[in-house]
């Protein structure tokens, strides 16, 4: 079946767990402007498409015309096979407990990146002497 490049990227935030605020906000967009992206009101521009290519490691030939994999193959590197290995290892329950503390790790890095975007982002006084 073929489908837009905006059901796509509906597809792409639920894959990734997000809802629309939590999508938008990684993206530093409104909840709005994705909502209406997802439902065909807003046409999706390329520098959408290179944010979500960028944030989330989308193929770009998936994303603008449904071809291939959703994300791009990358090298699993040590960390990332040791990690697996590890969490695999657990219990459920002590899973879910790193799955969470993950969560909270990135909901800190979105807020510091937000305090430092608003700190860049303030004009310093001039001194007039």
């Amino acid at each position: 079946m073929d489908y837009s490049i905006n059901q796509r990227i509906k597809e792409l935030r639920e894959k990734i767990g997000l809802n629309q605020r939590e999508f938008s906000n990684l993206l530093s967009l409104s909840g709005g402007y994705i909502a209406g992206i997802e439902v065909n009101l807003r046409k999706v521009n390329d520098r959408l498409i290179k944010l979500i290519i960028s944030q989330f490691g989308v193929n770009e030939e998936w994303l603008r015309f449904g071809n291939g994999e959703i994300f791009i193959k990358k090298k699993t590197d040590e960390k990332a096979v040791r990690i697996l290995s590890l969490f695999n290892d657990l219990p459920p329950h002590f899973q879910d407990v790193v799955l969470g503390t993950i969560d909270l790790l990135r909901k800190a890095k979105e807020s510091e990146s937000k305090h430092r975007k608003n700190i860049h982002s303030r004009k310093k006084p001039r001194n007039n002497k």
